[in-house]
């Protein structure tokens, strides 16, 4: 009894060492009065899922999110405002249109990082106003889209890869060429081929 009381004497002894040397420092100390300030989505988006880059104006960058939507910034990434909080919050991927960088982003939803805890998505979207708003145009039972390529010479083509249904077959998995076609400026139709079905 005597040998085991001493053992975890000596045990507690060496924490308390231990606690005392990585004691939490003074940061003032060392930023002096450098102000640490949170500018992401981090904290309320869970993990970054696609980050995207305007091809002409470097101040401009879009996020997509695992669970908090897509995030803009057009000061280089020093802040961030949320343009997609009406829609799904799940994130898969995110292109901007080359054609018109400044207006046209596609978004797909779903976060494709098959793990443990995952959210789905509800399809395809698209603004035409940098974010302001946008249009559902098909796929919403595709669950989850990991790319998007934007046709060089006709943006309302576009090639998505869509993962489709974890745990099930599902009809939307592949490779997908989608046709938007515009009518009255505001309505559109959609034309959606399946180039390749994957099922397994």
């Amino acid at each position: 009894m005597k040998k085991i009381f001493v053992t975890w004497s000596a045990f507690a002894l060496s924490i308390f060492s231990i606690a005392q040397e990585n004691a939490p420092m003074n940061v003032a100390e060392y930023l002096g009065d450098l102000k640490v300030r949170h500018i992401g989505p981090a904290l309320m988006s869970g993990r970054a899922t696609d980050i995207e880059g305007h091809p002409k104006n470097s101040q401009v960058i879009y996020l997509g999110t695992a669970g908090g939507g897509v995030w803009k910034s057009n000061d280089a990434g020093v802040s961030f405002i949320s343009v997609f909080d009406d829609y799904c919050q799940s994130i898969g991927t995110v292109a901007i249109d080359p054609s018109d960088p400044d207006n046209t982003v596609w978004v797909g939803t779903g976060e494709v990082w098959t793990r443990n805890s995952v959210s789905i998505g509800d399809g395809i979207y698209r603004t035409k106003d940098g974010g302001k708003s946008w249009t559902k145009l098909g796929l919403e039972k595709s669950e989850r889209i990991s790319a998007i390529r934007i046709h060089p010479k006709n943006p309302e083509v576009v090639y998505a890869g869509v993962l489709g249904g974890l745990w099930s077959n599902s009809a939307d998995r592949g490779y997908i060429k989608q046709t938007t076609v515009a009518r009255h400026g505001r309505k559109f139709s959609t034309s959606t081929k399946r180039l390749v079905v994957l099922n397994w």
